[in-house]
């Protein structure tokens, strides 16, 4: 089946991933949140390999498809840019910087589900020379374009170009809503095909824009929001909302990177044709594979039909098996790294 490739721009990044066995509510005061001094004993650290564009790409390649990274990374990236390639990832795209070190993020997770993280964006910052034009002339256009969180500069130069160039793209602006004021935000949104928030960030766009929801789905097609085990939620203007329930996970391993898997299943199904609905069914398939898994790009092993099939069917009944079907069609492309 031929498909116009799929552009995935977004952050590079090596994960420090952490856990803490107790709760982060619990250690805080309420007399005393102006004056937060804390140190949480962890129980494990795991390093692995993340960042959103890459999250994205790697989930987008395990689905057999040949997405074009577009980022900035360090000259410490080759290790991980040779398995992202064996995979089938595109990274003619990817800016290396001379002088700066690949993006780190660290971040620690309670018994709770709750998470407390730092990101340095270290060569990041250099995303913003890359023209995402050339990426688009190069490859001969593109089904869609999704522009993650990067640096704020780079993500509004290929909101921009995007727009300019006519091409379909998907917004979304994730971590960076905290940085971008509202101008910066309603630029990124404006003529977006997809946008994607968590039910977080859902509120703070609406913070940021001062736009009503109504007038958000007036500047894009379509507004999906993730609720965590609640599943999310598909709204389009003049449409009642549409509710899709999670795919229910057997263990709730790791968090990160959940949402850059459901993107990944998303924009699979919709470049293979599937309909909005069906298309969040897949990324909620995918969410799940994730969330069982400790770290972002670690559950190669549960991207296959039969197992997809199973869950699908599980959550939305027997009509959902064909979704498993698109999903890996073309699942041998790429190699089978995990």
């Amino acid at each position: 089946m031929s498909e116009q490739p799929v552009i995935v721009t977004g952050s590079v990044a090596t994960d420090c991933l952490m856990t803490f066995p107790g709760s982060f509510t619990e250690q805080l005061l309420a007399d005393q949140l102006a004056h937060v001094s804390l140190s949480f004993l962890v129980d494990t650290l795991d390093i692995r390999q993340g960042g959103v564009g890459a999250n994205i790409a790697y989930g987008l390649a395990l689905l057999g498809l040949r997405p074009a990274l577009v980022s900035a990374v360090g000259a410490d990236f080759q290790p991980y840019a040779a398995r992202l390639g064996a995979l089938g990832v595109d990274l003619a795209s990817v800016r290396t910087s001379r002088t700066r070190h690949t993006a780190r993020f660290l971040c620690t997770t309670d018994r709770d589900g709750n998470q407390l993280a730092s990101f340095y964006p270290g060569a990041m910052d250099e995303a913003v020379e890359i023209d995402l034009a050339d990426t688009v002339r190069r490859l001969g256009g593109t089904g869609i374009v999704h522009i993650g969180a990067d640096q704020p500069a780079a993500m509004l130069r290929h909101t921009d170009t995007a727009r300019a160039l006519g091409v379909p793209f998907a917004a979304d602006p994730a971590q960076q809503l905290a940085r971008l004021d509202g101008s910066a935000v309603r630029r990124l949104v404006g003529g977006a095909r997809f946008l994607f928030t968590n039910a977080y960030e859902h509120a703070l766009l609406l913070d940021r824009t001062g736009w009503t929801e109504a007038e958000v789905l007036a500047e894009t097609d379509t507004w999906i929001t993730t609720y965590g085990a609640k599943g999310c939620r598909v709204d389009r203007a003049g449409m009642p909302p549409v509710e899709i329930a999670a795919v229910p996970a057997r263990s709730a391993t790791d968090p990160t990177g959940v949402g850059d898997a459901f993107r990944a299943g998303f924009l699979a199904a919709t470049v293979r044709g599937l309909d909005t609905v069906r298309a969040a069914q897949a990324g909620s398939a995918l969410a799940t594979c994730a969330l069982e898994s400790v770290g972002p790009q670690m559950y190669g092993d549960a991207v296959d039909r039969e197992t997809l099939e199973s869950a699908l069917t599980a959550a939305y009944g027997p009509q959902a098996a064909s979704v498993a079907r698109t999903l890996t069609e073309a699942r041998g492309r790429g190699s089978d790294a995990p």
